[in-house]
């Protein structure tokens, strides 16, 4: 279904037309408000009016997250405080938050973005969705609420945690649609299997998940444990929040990132060089309708592509490749670069293993060091020693073979590694680096 069948069939050239004219007005708002910008702009020797076309967006320096940080709380806003009607921030897990503020214009276009979202996911009007998101200062909970509001769909504002409770409501509400992250999805569907829930009792149809990267052997596993179409949503509080882009139901090839908001780029995350359609980098955001708190250029440090090939939805925004990880959180072993989404999908592909697992990496005798824990399923772990021998150092050879490194494998006992409510915290890094 598409929600907004102007805007998101608009042709390359009209669409292109529209982020150039919103693009400038951007620019034009930035410089002359906030004066972080103005100084940026003075010191790469730009002016507003110097940007002619969307390729001169390449020539404007870069905002950070330190950006945010270093302007804590409101010195990036662009409107008044009394004209901010909502205020989220990011978890700060080192140093302060990161704080972004919406006018009630910016709810309102954030509401809409959603409501788009969730239709190119599948979800209608009658629909009924469980949003299992947190609430608070995170965006995903209100996010994902404001936009099943404005599609017409029925929302439960259940948020995070309480796990029996999540399946006893999903059962008795009939939840058709789920909102939730892939981890905690997982966790839902072992409890059930745990209090003895069918899934045919429950009318799931589809999970919109996201807020962490995760896949596609996790989305199989989802898909057959659940029996649900699941789909990939992207966000980030700095640009939004979720709803910036989402697979369409009809391909799941790819995210959407709505280019009437957003106009995105790949560059080189070493070089900061803008690279072509197609090769792999950094995703880069500017946003063009912003009004408390436009971002110029926001280095998302999440590592994706652009699509170039046109959907067979026929929606004309562009694609990203899902989320291979962040470029911050990459780990390097011995000179080796190593995402955990890339051991994720070497363990799924592991007959007798479970989609939970931790990554610890530590330094011992100056020479880094790299343990894999990973759940053997029930019938794995019933079975002989020297099976699960075997198993330990096959995933030991698969692994070797990826990236040329040893490492060591622990087989965990079933449900004994942490269960997570938010996002999934799979690496524990004990260097002092």
């Amino acid at each position: 279904m598409i929600y907004d069948d102007e805007l998101e069939t608009l042709p390359r050239e009209a669409l292109e037309a529209l982020q150039l004219k919103r693009l400038k007005n951007t620019i034009e708002r930035v410089y002359n408000l906030v004066p972080f910008y103005k100084r940026k702009f003075e010191e790469a020797k730009i002016k507003p009016e110097d940007v002619k076309s969307l390729d001169d967006l390449k020539r404007l320096p870069f905002t950070t997250k330190q950006d945010l940080r270093d302007n804590y709380p409101f010195g990036l806003f662009t409107i008044p405080l009394e004209q901010v009607v909502r205020v989220h921030a990011s978890s700060g897990t080192t140093g302060k938050p990161t704080v972004v503020g919406y006018s009630k214009r910016d709810v309102e276009i954030w509401s809409d973005l959603m409501a788009r979202s969730l239709a190119a996911a599948g979800v209608s009007k009658g629909d009924v969705i469980q949003n299992a998101y947190g609430y608070g200062l995170f965006t995903g909970g209100l996010g994902a609420h404001y936009g099943g509001e404005r599609l017409g769909a029925t929302v439960i504002p259940i948020s995070g945690g309480n796990t029996k409770k999540q399946i006893m409501i999903m059962k008795d509400f009939d939840s058709t649609i789920l909102t939730a992250t892939p981890s905690y999805t997982l966790y839902l569907a072992e409890t059930m299997a745990e209090i003895g829930i069918k899934r045919e009792e429950l009318k799931l149809k589809i999970g919109i998940l996201g807020a962490e990267p995760w896949s596609d052997e996790m989305r199989k596993s989802i898909e057959e444990k659940l029996n649900i179409d699941a789909i990939d949503i992207y966000g980030l509080s700095e640009i939004m929040g979720p709803g910036v882009a989402i697979e369409c139901i009809d391909a799941k090839e790819g995210l959407h990132i709505w280019e009437d908001a957003f106009i995105p780029e790949i560059i080189d995350p070493e070089t900061g060089d803008v690279l072509p359609d197609g090769e792999e980098g950094e995703l880069v955001i500017t946003t063009i309708l912003k009004e408390a708190i436009p971002l110029i250029r926001y280095r998302t440090r999440d590592i994706t592509r652009i699509i170039k090939e046109p959907c067979k939805c026929g929606r004309t925004h562009r694609r990203i490749k899902r989320i291979k990880g962040r470029s911050d959180d990459m780990l390097i072993i011995r000179g080796v670069n190593i995402f955990p989404s890339q051991i994720e999908s070497l363990l799924m592909e592991t007959e007798g293993v479970e989609p939970h697992y931790q990554i610890i990496v530590d330094r011992v005798n100056n020479l880094d060091t790299m343990e894999v824990k990973v759940e053997v399923s029930e019938k794995m772990f019933s079975d002989e020693i020297k099976h699960l021998q075997k198993l330990k150092e096959r995933i030991e050879k698969d692994i070797k073979d990826l990236y040329g490194i040893t490492v060591k494998v622990t087989l965990a006992e079933p449900k004994t590694l942490q269960r997570f409510e938010g996002k999934a915290k799979r690496v524990v890094d004990k260097r002092n680096i």
